[in-house]
């Protein structure tokens, strides 16, 4: 029905985004990688949209990209992913990441999403395995294993689990190693809290 939207950015929050266009303000429901993404306020935006009816709402979800959006309507097509939690699975990590955790068969890295059972993990896994391009996952789980670890290592030092997961993704994707990864996470979120 709504394909994308294209417009200025008017209000970016932590949970949805809104678009201004045609005299209308749209709240468009995001991941937090995509809202992490997004430019300043007043910019030009381009969303590709997922419309969700409910008996009692209609919401609109955005992506930046048409893989995002494609991977999110795969996730919801799985039995017991509603919209809120496939844009929570979108949340561990980058797509390719994603798509290689379910190649892999790794429902513990899904599994990590909030409101994500494991027995939810293994249906998505199950259900998208053979739906999911994945190149070179061994080393693509590897860090996702690493950077998981390191979050629950950042927040066993009483930092919020948003706070670490957005320090590590800030963390360039050359920096290898798990010590290095935790050096470059801390620097990342001293600087923060400076």
């Amino acid at each position: 029905m709504i394909y994308s939207v294209s417009g200025k950015l008017a209000l970016k929050d932590s949970h949805f985004a809104v678009v201004e266009t045609g005299g209308l303000g749209l709240k468009l429901f995001a991941s937090r990688l995509t809202l992490e993404g997004l430019p300043a306020i007043g910019a030009d935006v381009k969303f590709f949209c997922h419309l969700h009816v409910r008996e009692d709402a209609l919401d609109l979800f955005g992506f930046t990209s048409p893989n995002e959006l494609d991977f999110f309507e795969m996730l919801i097509s799985v039995s017991g992913v509603g919209p809120r939690s496939a844009l929570a699975i979108l949340d561990i990590g980058p797509l390719d990441e994603l798509s290689a955790a379910i190649k892999e068969s790794r429902p513990d890295l899904l599994a990590r999403a909030p409101g994500i059972g494991r027995k939810t993990a293994e249906r998505v896994i199950v259900e998208l395995k053979n739906k999911v391009q994945a190149a070179t996952s061994g080393d693509v789980v590897e860090k996702m294993q690493t950077d998981s670890d390191l979050m629950e290592a950042l927040a066993s030092l009483g930092y919020r689990r948003e706070e670490a997961r957005a320090a590590l993704a800030k963390v360039g994707k050359d920096v290898e190693g798990a010590e290095a990864r935790l050096r470059a996470a801390l620097a990342v979120l001293a600087n923060k809290h400076k």
